[in-house]
């Protein structure tokens, strides 16, 4: 149960710092709703919550909608829903 605890808190991590590439970039969450395709705002509020994750489809489009660099951002998000594998990725040190 703690690690799904933790998962949870990563989420809203993530979320916390969606909000605020959104915020920066001076969007509502329905004008990022527009840009992205999606027809209600109410999957940005669930993803800015950490209800849910933003699906790996549509990563590139949500940074370009922010402004920010599509693999810096994957990377970071990466490091957020899934830290080991980021660990893996971009912290491990070969031996």
């Amino acid at each position: 149960m703690k690690h799904e605890s933790r998962l949870k808190e990563r989420r809203k991590e993530a979320g916390a710092w969606l909000k605020e590439l959104r915020e920066k970039a001076g969007l509502t969450q329905m004008d990022l709703a527009m840009r992205l395709g999606f027809k209600y705002y109410a999957f940005i509020s669930q993803v800015e919550t950490g209800f849910t994750r933003l699906p790996a489809q549509k990563v590139e489009a949500w940074a370009n909608a922010v402004g920010a660099d599509p693999p810096l951002f994957a990377k970071r998000l990466l490091s957020f829903y899934e830290p080991e594998l980021h660990r893996v990725l971009y912290e491990h040190n070969a031996g």
